[in-house]
């Protein structure tokens, strides 16, 4: 593999010293730019644009050409591994993703097994030709929802607001929800590693549903299961760590719990204030995040203003080390310019601020 030219990201989640705060955004390839939507149209569907390597790493590389992002995040989706189980999944324009076969009664739970991982080729296929195409450029991140987060969609067939059919699930039957979750652990084990053996150089676990627990339940059904994940993935390769991210949208109250799930670094959503972050882990671990991705429509002086007031809010390096990112993903009518106007600012201020440590 080419040798890395800017190693920012992976050093700032290994909280040493850098030059500047490192950015990138979730979603940073998608639907707010002009030639993603041009390049899904060729695809015909997202699961083609997802599912073919060059796709893929096309879509994964054009955010890199417009800004000065240090890191990029392979394009893929979290529903991989349950479309590989065989639940069918499609994506229904204006509804997002869709299984034709949810898992809904006991004979579904027990029918599931962890997939052969030749299923999902075409990830590993994607992870080597960006590792190619980066030239060293960045750091490539792959990625996996968590256990919880998969079995959600897996359980209620699609995207939910109320969470019924899960929870019913987890509350009138236990035993069938952790049935899901451990396959889903094992196959999100082997599918990140496979990823790292392809080239990915960090890894990230979208906990997005573990903030819809109830407080007795998130360690149980979620961060449990994310912990098993963690303790068994390869967190090395070629002489240099691959550090792991974990971001449970919504699950700033668990911070202290979540920090000591074995991950390098957490990502967090705006209603957390990174300094008092800080102190409630002690600088354990690294931070992620956590502009508002709202902001981004409020014109440029807003977007440089709450910039700096997420980076000021984080406060001296020190032992601490921050990778700057949205609390959530990228919205799909965010422009452009306001995404050039952050990377700038965040790269400016936060030299400013790094070299006054």
């Amino acid at each position: 593999m080419p040798e890395l030219k800017n190693d920012v990201f992976l050093r700032a989640l290994m909280r040493e010293p850098v030059p500047y705060t490192p950015l990138w955004l979730m979603r940073q390839a998608g639907r707010y730019l002009p030639e993603y939507r041009e390049t899904r149209a060729r695809a015909g569907s997202f699961l083609n644009l997802a599912q073919n390597p060059e796709y893929a790493c096309e879509v994964t590389l054009q955010p890199l050409r417009r800004f000065d992002f240090d890191a990029a995040i392979l394009f893929s989706d979290i529903l991989t591994i349950p479309h590989a189980m065989g639940l069918g999944l499609d994506f229904i324009t204006g509804e997002g993703p869709k299984f034709a076969h949810p898992l809904r009664t006991e004979d579904d739970v027990s029918k599931l097994q962890v997939p052969d991982m030749a299923k999902l080729q075409y990830v590993f296929d994607a992870v080597a030709l960006i590792r190619k195409e980066l030239d060293g450029k960045v750091p490539l991140i792959g990625f996996a929802g968590s256990p919880w987060t998969i079995a959600c969609y897996m359980v209620e067939g699609q995207g939910s607001s109320d969470y019924r059919l899960i929870k019913s699930m987890m509350y009138s039957r236990p035993d069938l929800v952790h049935r899901i979750l451990d396959i889903n652990a094992q196959a999100t084990l082997q599918y990140l590693n496979q990823q790292v053996e392809a080239g990915a150089q960090a890894v990230m676990i979208f906990d997005s549903w573990g903030g819809v627990l109830a407080d007795n339940m998130f360690d149980d059904f979620s961060l449990q299961y994310t912990r098993r994940v963690i303790s068994g993935l390869k967190r090395e390769r070629d002489g240099r760590k691959v550090p792991v991210i974990v971001f449970t949208k919504g699950g700033g109250q668990w911070l202290e719990r979540i920090a000591q799930c074995g991950a390098d670094a957490v990502g967090l959503d705006w209603t957390v204030n990174l300094g008092q972050a800080r102190q409630r882990i002690n600088d354990s671990v690294a931070l992620q995040g956590n502009l508002d991705p709202n902001v981004l429509f409020g014109g440029e002086e807003a977007v440089r203003a709450q910039a700096r007031s997420v980076i000021d809010d984080f406060g001296p390096v020190g032992n601490g080390g921050h990778v700057f990112n949205l609390g959530h993903g990228i919205s799909q009518f965010t422009p452009p310019e306001a995404v050039a106007a952050l990377v700038d600012e965040v790269h400016t201020y936060s030299r400013s601020k790094h070299s006054q440590s």
